[in-house]
């Protein structure tokens, strides 16, 4: 077990640095066209697999060969700062391959999780489709059904997914589905939609408020027939599972959450990236500008802002570079996760309204990026689970109750 420090190591001096100084050349400059084009950054992802950042590779470096845990939320905080929508559509692809690794045999991994990125010649796009219209929060009420057919040893999926990171563009589709509905969300399998399989389609593409570089569609499934093989696990251990759910016997879902705790460190510091990006913008605009013959910083109503925000963003860290130790550990004792996540995602959103105001008008035109940071930060209050979802979470597991 590693020891939990607040120093990082050299290999981490040198990871942050290697995302910064690309975030920094690659990413800025291009941010601002890409948000207005509303499309996936495709120049930026070949420049990304060139230098090994857009790749399974890199993600298993970071995530598997670090005891610390700590590698993975350093790496995100640099490539927001870039910009959190090149920044999605460079790490969406990962959604699909954590999906497989969570449900996969480890040949299924080996052979789908490379297959969401392709080459740096070739690249492809994976995609993790799991939240419905009416089914987002509530993963029970899922409708997308699975239906085996046994003399030709394939699935049958049919059904809607929306909100989808690449959804309808990708190479690899990963589609949980209900296999047995009158099991709730014990009832529910992963698959794998391989490359070009009739009956899948997009939808709706929708326009975002922010992160609008990363790509987000509908998935429409249309009698989608995939092979056996592409059930994530085996229907040996699916059988197992669902006859002991039927039969009364617990279904241990901890590992499952876990997972998604041990994840939302990593979605943490993609908002804690916005937050410090408007931060020292504002900073550095507040030394620069002048009014009434000083800088505004002079005032303590600007300064004490900017004293508010860079103690929310070291807070925010603090519970995110902690949280991420805990998963790696697998020590986890009170959604220490969700309360990253759940504390990120304010500071996000309230550090970039608090940069616009110092900025006062030009905080609320393009010609300044923050009003970019501001749209993309909210997203960190919705996605990946909500503000509320994030609370009822921490609440559960203070309290031990179930708290509905």
């Amino acid at each position: 077990m590693s020891e939990f420090s607040l120093e990082l190591s050299e290999d981490q001096l040198q990871l942050q640095k290697w995302v910064h100084d690309f975030a920094e050349e690659v990413i800025r400059p291009a941010a601002p066209e890409w948000d207005r084009r509303e499309e996936t950054p495709w120049p930026i992802l070949e420049q990304a697999a060139a230098i090994g950042l857009y790749g399974w590779e890199f993600l298993a470096e970071i995530m598997m060969n670090d005891p610390t845990g700590l590698s993975t939320p350093v790496a995100m905080e640099e490539l927001f700062w870039g910009d959190a929508g090149i920044g999605m559509a460079i790490m969406g692809s990962g959604l699909a391959a954590a999906g497989i690794v969570a449900s996969g045999t480890s040949d299924q991994v080996l052979e789908w999780v490379p297959q969401c990125y392709g080459t740096a010649d070739d690249i492809k796009l994976g995609a993790f489709a799991a939240s419905e219209p009416d089914a987002g929060s509530d993963v029970a009420a899922y409708r997308t059904r699975a239906v085996y057919d046994e003399a030709s040893d394939e699935w049958v999926l049919n059904g809607v997914k929306t909100w989808i990171t690449n959804g309808g563009i990708a190479n690899i589709h990963v589609v949980v589905a209900v296999v047995d509905p009158d099991l709730g969300s014990s009832g529910q399998a992963s698959f794998i939609v391989p490359p070009n399989t009739p009956g899948l389609s997009m939808g709706q593409k929708f326009s975002k408020h922010g992160i609008r570089a990363s790509h987000t569609a509908e998935v429409v499934l249309d009698d989608v027939r995939i092979p056996g093989r592409c059930l994530l696990g085996s229907k040996e251990r699916l059988d197992a599972r669902l006859a002991r759910v039927r039969e009364g016997k617990p279904n241990d879902r901890q590992a499952a959450m876990q997972t998604f705790e041990a994840t939302r460190p990593t979605v943490a510091a993609q908002a804690i990236g916005i937050a410090r990006a408007a931060y020292e913008y504002s900073l550095e605009y507040a030394k620069a500008r002048v009014a009434f013959g000083k800088p505004i910083i002079m005032n303590q109503s600007i300064a004490f802002m900017l004293a508010d925000i860079a103690t929310e963003i070291d807070a925010a860290r603090l519970l995110t570079h902690r949280a991420a130790w805990l998963g790696k550990q697998k020590k986890f004792a009170n959604a220490e996760g969700s309360m990253a996540k759940l504390k990120a995602g304010r500071v996000a959103v309230w550090s970039t309204e608090r940069a616009m105001q110092i900025l006062g008008g030009y905080g609320y035109v393009t010609d300044h990026p923050v009003e970019r940071w501001h749209r993309d930060a909210k997203i960190y209050d919705i996605f990946e689970g909500t503000e509320q979802i994030q609370q009822l979470l921490v609440a559960r597991a203070i309290s031990g109750m179930r708290i509905e």
